[in-house]
């Protein structure tokens, strides 16, 4: 919880069908985001890395740790592994309650420490 914030912003967009948060230095190149899929009340949550091949996800939370196995897509010109997890999972809550910020590691990559900012409620708020 005392690691230094992993330096960017976030950035939000919603549309109809999708709401979307992307932390990092520019919002076409995020290191992290969170997606909502509205109609189908899914939340994924996204890394950026080189990886091809699924990846163990770590997120740790104030009050909460949680493993994901995030599987590999590509997202416009990056790489990336997602998870994804109903929009009613109280996981999230701990992420969007987290004192100040949570982190997210996957092997390979440095971790992450993300702020819990508004973005990340409004994308949750949003499948729900």
């Amino acid at each position: 919880m005392d690691a230094p914030r992993t330096p960017g912003d976030w950035f939000y967009s919603d549309s109809n069908a999708l709401s979307y948060a992307a932390y990092g230095n520019d919002p076409a190149h995020p290191v992290f985001s969170m997606r909502c899929d509205k109609a189908r009340h899914v939340v994924s949550l996204g890394r950026t890395t080189a990886a091809t091949q699924p990846l163990p996800m770590n997120i740790l939370t104030e009050t909460v740790t949680r493993l994901f196995t995030a599987t590999p897509m590509q997202a416009g010109d990056s790489h990336i592994v997602r998870a994804e997890l109903p929009a009613a999972d109280s996981f999230l809550d701990a992420m969007a309650l987290s004192k100040g910020r949570f982190a997210v590691e996957v092997a390979g990559e440095p971790t992450l420490y993300v702020p819990s900012w508004p973005e990340v409620t409004r994308v949750i708020e949003d499948c729900r």
